[in-house]
């Protein structure tokens, strides 16, 4: 695949990664686990910042929604440009679950600390740091599955 095409497919990956995060954390909210996510918190420190005017509920929750699915097919699409070779679809499930984990050591333990959003991981007193740990090795497994899906068997540059 070229260039062109690594990141097509890895935009529909981070498309597909993206939506079973979100499946997962509403199935965790369900169940009492997770209460606010990242791209909430984010939203909330834009507002606290005044980027943004003052926002209703329905516009605070299509602003989360579109930076949440930006930052995934952002990712997806870094990953995509990455993945120049190719194994089959346990393989790219296990590196895309690394890649996964990769992006929330970068986002969690770095920028969104640093902008005050919330704190770093390693301050937490709770296991509740492992969710979120969690729900990037799934956001990433599922990219790799999908990409590997599009992609096909075989990858050449």
């Amino acid at each position: 695949m070229n260039l062109k095409e690594r990141a097509l497919a890895g935009v529909f990956g981070g498309i597909t990664a993206t939506l079973a995060l979100s499946g997962l954390r509403e199935a965790w909210a369900r169940f009492g686990l997770v209460f606010e996510t990242a791209p909430m918190q984010v939203v909330n420190r834009v507002e606290e910042l005044g980027l943004v005017g003052d926002l209703s509920s329905g516009g605070r929750r299509l602003l989360t929604v579109v930076a949440h699915f930006a930052y995934g097919m952002g990712a997806g699409t870094a990953f995509g440009f990455l993945r120049r070779e190719r194994g089959g679809p346990v393989e790219e499930a296990a590196v895309g679950a690394a890649l996964g984990l990769l992006v929330w050591g970068a986002g969690w333990a770095s920028w969104l600390p640093l902008l005050g959003v919330h704190r770093a991981p390693w301050t937490e007193r709770t296991p509740k740091v492992l969710l979120p740990m969690l729900d990037h090795a799934v956001f990433g497994a599922t990219w790799g599955l999908a990409n590997w899906a599009v992609g096909g068997s075989e990858r050449s540059d």
